[in-house]
C-alpha cells in the first residue's frame, strides 16, 4: 500500500472545503447520535491545544471518509494520542478509550485534559482501584473485559494498541461497547496468531499507514540507521550449544513427520511432552540452546564497548529474558527494569532517566509497549525475539522527533537459530497509506 498524497489531500479538501462541510457534516453527526443514542457530550467544549502534523490530518481524513470506523497504523513516537484527541475534539462524543496498562491509563487522562482542555472532573478513568464513569473515560482492557464494566452508551471508541483486541478474553469489548465511531490505533497490528482481520472486523480495516522509514525521510521522526552486530559463542557455549541442538534435530530426524501431521507442530509436541519423555527432553534441549546464544557472554563484553562509544547519549539496553538484564546490570552497573521491578522504584527510575541522573537503562519486555519512557538516541537490542512487532517498538523508543541521529543495534550470535530470527523480525509490513 503506497500513500496516496495527492488523493488524501483532494479527499480533505473536499471534506473541509474551508471548514464548513466537515463542521456542519459532524454537527449532524453528533446530533443524530444526541437524538438517537444520547450520547453527545455534554458540559464541556473541547479545544485541542497542539497543531497536528500534516500526516495526522490525512489519517483523520481518511478515517472520517471510511464513516470513523478503521484502523491507522503509525510507529511509536508518532503521535497517535494527538490523532485521537482530533478524533474526539471533531466529533464531541462521549468517548471511551480502551489502554492496555495502568501507566497508560493515566497518562491518556492527563492528555485529554492538557491538550483538549477538558475539565479534570469531566475526564475519569476504570481501573487501578478507581471508578470514574465520566463523558471521557479511560479504561483497561482488563477492566472492559469484565462482564459489569460500564463500557455501553459511548459514541466513540477509541482502542490504543489495538492489536490487543483480538485475545480471546478482550473481543467482546467491541462487540458489548455498542459506539457507532470505532478508532483503533497501533504501530503493529500484525500478531502472531493471524488475527489481525479479526481486528479489522472489530474495529474496522486500516484506513491509513505510515511506517518509520517514510516519517523519517519526512523530518517528523529521527533519521535512523540500524547496525547488526555478530557475536561468537565461546568455545564452552559452543560446545554446549552443539550439544543440545544435536540432540534436538536428532529427535526432529524421527518424529517430526507424525507430529507435523496435525499442521501445530509446536503445540502437538507441547501436548506429547506431557507424557513422552523423549519429547519433553527434546523442548528442554531447544529452549537451553536458545538461551546460551541470546546471552552469550560475548555480548556483554559488546555491550560495554557500545556504551563506551556512545558515553555522552542516552541509551536504552533490551533484553529478551530478565536473566540477562540482571546479569547485564551487575556487570556493567547500570540501572534496570523488568516485570518484577516494583512500580514505585519504576516510576522512579524513568524520572532519573528523563532528568538525565541516569543516562543508562537496561531493560526487558516490560519496556516494549504501555511505558511512557524517556527521550533516547541509542538502543542496543542484547536479545530479542522473532516478531516484527517487538523489533519496531524499541526501534520507535529512540526516533522520536529530535535533531540527532539515532541508531538501533542489534547484538545476534553467529551460527546459532538467533540469525534466523533477527532476520525474521526484520521484516516490514507492507509500507504506505491503506
Amino acid at each position: 500500500m503506497q500513500t496516496h498524497q495527492h488523493d488524501l489531500d483532494e479527499l480533505f479538501d473536499e471534506l473541509s472545503d474551508e471548514g464548513e462541510l466537515l463542521d456542519a457534516t459532524l454537527e449532524g453527526v453528533a446530533q443524530a447520535d444526541s437524538a438517537d443514542d444520547s450520547d453527545l457530550v455534554g458540559g464541556f467544549r473541547p479545544k485541542l491545544a497542539v497543531e497536528p502534523r500534516a500526516y495526522q490530518t490525512e489519517a483523520l481524513a481518511a478515517w472520517l471518509a471510511a464513516e470513523g470506523r478503521g484502523t491507522v497504523i503509525l510507529p511509536t513516537g508518532a503521535g497517535k494520542t494527538v490523532l485521537a484527541m482530533m478524533a474526539i475534539n471533531k466529533l464531541k462524543l462521549r468517548t471511551l478509550i480502551i489502554v492496555p496498562t495502568i501507566e497508560l491509563l493515566h497518562q491518556w487522562r492527563g492528555a485529554v485534559i492538557e491538550r483538549l482542555g477538558v475539565a479534570a472532573d469531566k475526564v475519569g478513568v476504570i481501573g487501578d482501584g478507581r471508578r470514574e464513569l465520566r463523558p471521557i473515560t479511560v479504561i483497561t482492557y482488563a477492566s472492559a473485559s469484565m462482564p459489569e464494566a460500564p463500557i455501553g452508551g459511548f459514541g466513540l471508541l477509541v482502542c490504543d494498541e489495538a492489536h490487543h483486541l483480538p485475545a480471546p478474553g478482550h473481543q467482546a469489548i467491541a462487540e458489548r461497547s455498542g459506539a457507532r465511531y470505532r478508532l483503533g490505533l497501533t504501530a503493529t497490528p500484525e500478531r502472531g496468531d493471524g488475527q489481525e482481520q479479526l481486528l479489522y472486523s472489530l474495529i474496522g480495516r486500516p484506513v491509513y499507514r505510515r511506517t518509520p522509514e517514510e516519517l523519517s525521510a519526512e523530518g517528523h521522526l529521527a533519521r535512523f540507521r540500524e547496525q547488526r552486530i555478530y557475536v561468537d559463542l565461546s568455545p564452552d557455549e559452543a560446545m554446549r550449544y552443539g550439544a543440545l541442538m544435536g540432540e534436538w534435530k536428532w529427535f526432529l530426524a524421527r518424529k517430526r513427520g507424525a507430529l507435523a501431521r496435525g499442521g501445530d507442530f509446536f503445540g502437538e509436541l507441547i501436548r506429547r511432552s506431557g507424557s513422552d519423555p523423549a519429547a519433553r527432553s527434546a523442548l528442554r534441549a531447544h529452549h537451553q540452546a536458545r538461551m546460551i546464544a541470546l546471552n552469550a557472554e560475548a555480548k556483554i563484553v559488546e555491550t560495554a564497548r557500545l556504551l563506551a562509544q556512545h558515553r555522552a547519549e542516552k541509551v536504552l539496553i533490551f533484553s529478551e529474558y530478565n536473566l540477562l538484564v540482571d546479569r547485564l546490570s551487575r556487570a556493567l552497573a547500570l540501572p534496570s527494569l523488568t516485570y518484577r521491578t516494583p512500580p514505585e522504584e519504576r516510576r522512579l527510575t524513568l524520572e532519573r532517566f528523563r532528568s538525565g541522573a541516569y543516562s543508562k537503562l537496561a531493560a526487558g519486555r516490560v519496556l516494549n509497549e504501555g511505558v511512557d519512557v524517556p527521550d533516547a538516541s541509542v538502543a542496543i537490542v542484547v536479545s530479542g525475539n522473532s516478531t516484527p512487532r517487538e523489533h519496531i517498538q524499541r526501534l520507535g523508543r529512540v526516533i522520536r522527533p529530535k535533531a540527532r541521529e539515532a541508531v538501533l543495534y542489534e547484538l545476534v550470535t553467529r551460527y546459532t537459530s538467533e540469525v534466523g530470527a533477527a532476520r525474521k523480525r526484520r521484516k516490514r509490513p507492507e509500507q504506505g497509506a491503506a
